[in-house]
């Protein structure tokens, strides 16, 4: 990276939970990550000591100052969707964008680059409370309200809380790849890629944890089947329910189909094969279900705006550089 240091909004009355995934996954040391991994800094947009959500005490390491020399910029929640952004803190995010850096919003964070018009044009996305308001506040936002997590190349932007680790851990991959990311993940005890949206967290008629109890065994079947043809009547058949009961409950679970779970699946399984593995990209085509080439580099360009080729020959020299240093 050309600057690794990752600068985290601090702010009177701080997210607490948003913030402390932010400080999890970029400024906790990992010495086995090698001399190049993040650095890691706290920047106050108030003067002073600074009190968090549960009453905890806060002290920075400096002021808005620190975002002109931040390569990202984070900011972990707000302290209200309807709550004033300082001018001041707009004019510091806008000049470090401008700059170069990263902006990234966790939940309620988004209001805060919204404000700075750091937005304007571009998708975002939110918890799902504040959808609605956002896209009335901000109506040259297009607000997306079934994702977790949006990457806009130098803004990005989570939904509701626990979401900011997916979006976290994207970063980390986009910056060092699925090893690393795959690394952190498991020192968080967490899936190094969540597939779904919101809609699997919004109180729906079906009972979530008994369908996706019901519905584990099929995943486990299908991740060390993705090879294989799959067609919603076998899919329907695996688990004993009918096509239709079947896709109803999938997607009260997942919230995707069962054809797009599969294609995320498939490219999950096939950057994993690209950045670990020697397969040429026929080989990967085949095993992870994609069948042909083609098709394979049909998929990967929609959904990640590049080739099988390219995506390896970026994520490799890195990749290669840090299993080095472990």
């Amino acid at each position: 990276m050309q600057n690794p240091l990752v600068v985290a909004l601090a702010y009177d009355g701080l997210c607490t939970f948003e913030f402390g995934v932010v400080v999890e996954v970029f400024g906790l040391p990992r010495p086995e990550m090698g001399e190049n991994w993040y650095r890691f800094a706290v920047a106050g947009i108030e003067p002073g000591e600074l009190k968090a959500t549960g009453g905890i005490r806060l002290a920075v390491d400096g002021g808005l100052s620190l975002l002109a020399q931040a390569g990202t910029i984070i900011v972990p929640g707000w302290r209200g969707a309807d709550e004033p952004v300082p001018e001041e803190l707009c004019e510091a995010l806008r000049a470090a964008h401008l700059r170069g850096a990263r902006v990234m919003s966790i939940c309620s964070g988004v209001f805060v680059l919204a404000a700075a018009g750091l937005l304007n044009g571009l998708q975002a996305s939110t918890h799902w409370r504040y959808t609605e308001k956002l896209q009335q506040r901000y109506p040259e936002i297009q607000v997306m309200p079934d994702v977790l997590y949006i990457d806009n190349g130098s803004v990005l932007t989570s939904a509701g809380s626990a979401a900011g680790i997916d979006l976290s851990l994207h970063l980390v991959r986009r910056d060092y790849g699925q090893l690393a990311a795959n690394s952190v993940a498991r020192r968080l005890v967490v899936p190094p890629h969540r597939v779904g949206g919101q809609a699997q967290f919004i109180e729906q008629p079906v009972p979530v944890a008994y369908e996706s109890q019901r519905l584990s065994p099929l995943f486990d079947y299908l991740q060390s089947h993705l090879a294989d043809e799959h067609t919603v009547e076998s899919l329907a058949a695996f688990t004993g329910m009918s096509p239709r009961t079947f896709l109803r409950r999938f997607s009260a679970t997942t919230g995707t189909t069962p054809s797009r779970w599969l294609l995320n699946m498939r490219l999950t399984r096939c950057r994993d094969l690209l950045e670990s593995s020697t397969l040429s990209i026929d080989e990967i085509a085949e095993r992870v279900g994609f069948g042909s080439t083609a098709t394979l580099r049909h998929h990967f360009r929609a959904k990640l705006s590049t080739t099988p080729v390219a995506y390896r020959k970026t994520f490799t020299s890195g990749n290669e550089k840090m299993i080095t240093s472990r």
